[in-house]
């Protein structure tokens, strides 16, 4: 199948197609005479899957990990498991920023009540004083 297909199949833009085999998440497609792209139902396997994996916020790392695994036909499904609890945990740590930055956000939104000059609007004033947590890095301890 040509790149227009597997895009209309998958609802994937093709320029991202082209940027995941880039990068090596999606193999290579084959060429055809004419040098079009030539897909076959493993791709089409493979970028569902690379999808499904990014609807769940998963960084290409994560999804490179995981691909690696199934690849290596592992014996054990434990690496699959520590990929997801990290990423468990990760998501966590995220909503629970965003719940803070909500908060915040809402206690700026309350200090300003009357129409008035920006110069001398409160939230502008809050954004420009703050001073907020870094955001916490993704890191990952496996492979």
């Amino acid at each position: 199948m040509k790149i227009g297909e597997l895009a209309r199949l998958t609802n994937c833009p093709v320029e991202t197609i082209r940027f995941y085999e880039k990068t090596g998440l999606l193999p290579e497609a084959l060429r055809t005479e004419s040098n079009y792209r030539d897909y076959e139902p493993a791709h089409l396997e493979r970028l569902r899957f690379i999808r499904n994996c990014r609807a769940f916020d998963m960084s290409h790392d994560e999804i490179r990990q995981l691909i690696s695994l199934v690849d290596s036909h592992a014996e054990s499904c434990h690496s699959v498991n520590e990929i997801l609890d990290e990423h468990i945990h990760h998501i966590e740590d995220r909503i629970s920023e965003l719940t803070m930055l909500v908060g915040q956000l809402r206690t700026l939104r309350q200090q300003c009540r009357q129409q008035q000059g920006v110069d001398e609007c409160k939230i502008v004033q809050g954004l420009a004083s703050l001073t907020l947590p870094e955001r916490t890095e993704r890191h990952s301890h496996l492979g």
